[in-house]
């Protein structure tokens, strides 16, 4: 028998199945011998099988259960078959009246045919989404609920809840005040840049929730310097500045040059060569000389370790008699020492006065350290910080002499640069650490090449 038709009998004999295509035309046609093939290799099944038939019966079923709903032969006869009793009388249809109020006539309005096309003409049920019935993390919160129902049983009381049961009642008797409207003049100034806004909400619900602010730093409503952001000139730095004044201000500046040539002056005495360190003909000759008198130097050294191992002396072993006197003597030095202590300590009593005197004193200069101390920290504070690498340069004093004055406006010529005296306060002020320009450094040589023009020229 022919594997095909071998198929289509196990296939007709499957329940529940109803073809309903005729295959009443191969019946008669004559059966073709076909190639036998090993199957035995894997490489034949999809080559030489031949599944048409099993293609067809399903294609058969997917086609019922999309027309019918399910299979013919499981339908029940009231489904497939109907009682024909004539035709039916047809009921009124309602029309809808325009907006008009005017009647039309013709037939009642039916759907267009492409909303009919996109109607959904399947009665095979859509697929259940198993994604919609699933929840994330479900087997760990299924087993948080049961081991809090066995607590439960137990009596045992959650963290969680224990924190809500003994959270303060909120007091519910307090009125929320009524807000004026916008439109009322004499109501009060209220500046919305000025204080924050407060939470309304209950902090301990906050805190849970995470919604709760952090409180800002004291420290960072500190001004990072004492200093102001614009610093004004002493009065001798005017264009016409009062002859004290002036002189003043240039002797502020003398000091500065002065205390910057005492810097330098101690700079060069540090890098200066001390003379002592200067090589002599003296100290010269003992390094040439050096190593040629190496073996009487270690002939002496030897005959000084020969003595010094013949000196050593075995130390004599002490008597009875000697023990027992030092042991004596400890005893009564331990004494006397004990003796000593107990009249000081009365001696001490007659000296409370002194005694107070010097406590007081050292009080008084632990007070005048701590001041001074004080005093030091205020004055650092003026002093710009040590913030990168660099340190702060104060900006060269802008002083004229006294024959530089003009007198006037109109003759006064400008000096130093605005921007850069903003950037040195703002250093000074710690807002930004010391800064240098960055150098330029050139990647390739210059090539100097003679034009053409020139070239002719020459």
């Amino acid at each position: 028998m022919a594997p095909s038709r071998r198929t289509k009998r196990v296939v007709a004999s499957q329940p529940g199945f109803l073809n309903l295509k005729s295959s009443s035309g191969a019946a008669g046609l004559p059966s073709i011998r076909r190639k036998r093939v090993n199957k035995n290799k894997k490489k034949n099944w999809n080559k030489h099988s031949d599944i048409n038939d099993v293609t067809e019966f399903l294609e058969d079923v997917r086609h019922q259960e999309r027309t019918i709903g399910g299979l013919l032969s499981e339908k029940s006869d009231d489904n497939l078959f109907f009682l024909d009793v004539g035709q039916p009388k047809k009921a009124e249809q309602k029309v809808a009246e325009p907006v008009d109020g005017k009647k039309r006539k013709g037939k009642a309005v039916r759907p267009l045919r492409i909303d009919l096309i996109l109607q959904h003409d399947s009665l095979v049920p859509p697929p259940k989404d198993v994604l919609a019935y699933q929840q994330p993390n479900a087997k760990k919160l299924r087993r948080i609920a049961q081991k809090a129902e066995q607590l439960a049983a137990k009596g045992v009381v959650p963290r969680r809840q224990k924190q809500l049961l003994n959270r303060r009642p909120a007091d519910r008797t307090a009125k929320k005040a009524v807000t004026e409207a916008n439109n009322n003049p004499d109501r009060e100034y209220y500046d919305i840049w000025g204080q924050e806004s407060k939470d309304t909400a209950d902090p301990w619900y906050l805190q849970q929730t995470g919604k709760k602010r952090v409180k800002r730093p004291e420290k960072l409503n500190e001004k990072p310097s004492v200093l102001p952001a614009v610093e004004v000139i002493a009065p001798g730095g005017s264009y016409n500045p009062d002859f004290f004044s002036h002189q003043a201000l240039l002797q502020e500046a003398h000091e500065v040059e002065v205390k910057k040539q005492k810097e330098e002056d101690k700079i060069e005495r540090q890098l200066a060569v001390n003379k002592e360190h200067i090589a002599t003909e003296e100290t010269i000759l003992r390094e040439q000389v050096e190593g040629l008198v190496e073996e009487e130097t270690e002939e002496a050294n030897e005959e000084e370790e020969g003595v010094a191992v013949g000196a050593i002396t075995v130390a004599e072993k002490k008597t009875e008699r000697q023990r027992k006197k030092e042991r004596a003597y400890k005893v009564k030095e331990q004494l006397r020492q004990a003796n000593r202590y107990q009249n000081d300590k009365r001696q001490q009593l007659f000296q409370l006065r002194s005694i107070k005197t010097s406590i007081k004193q050292e009080e008084q200069e632990t007070k005048d350290k701590q001041k001074q101390r004080k005093a030091k920290q205020e004055a650092q504070k003026a002093q710009p910080r040590r913030l990168g690498k660099l340190k702060f340069k104060a900006q060269d004093m802008e002083v004229q002499l006294s024959d530089e004055l003009a007198g006037s406006l109109r003759q006064l010529k400008p000096e130093g640069s605005v921007l850069k005296d903003r950037f040195k306060s703002l250093q000074k002020r710690n807002l930004i650490e010391p800064r240098e320009r960055a150098k330029f450094k050139r990647r390739l040589k210059l090539k100097y090449v003679e034009k053409r023009a020139f070239r002719e020229i020459t």
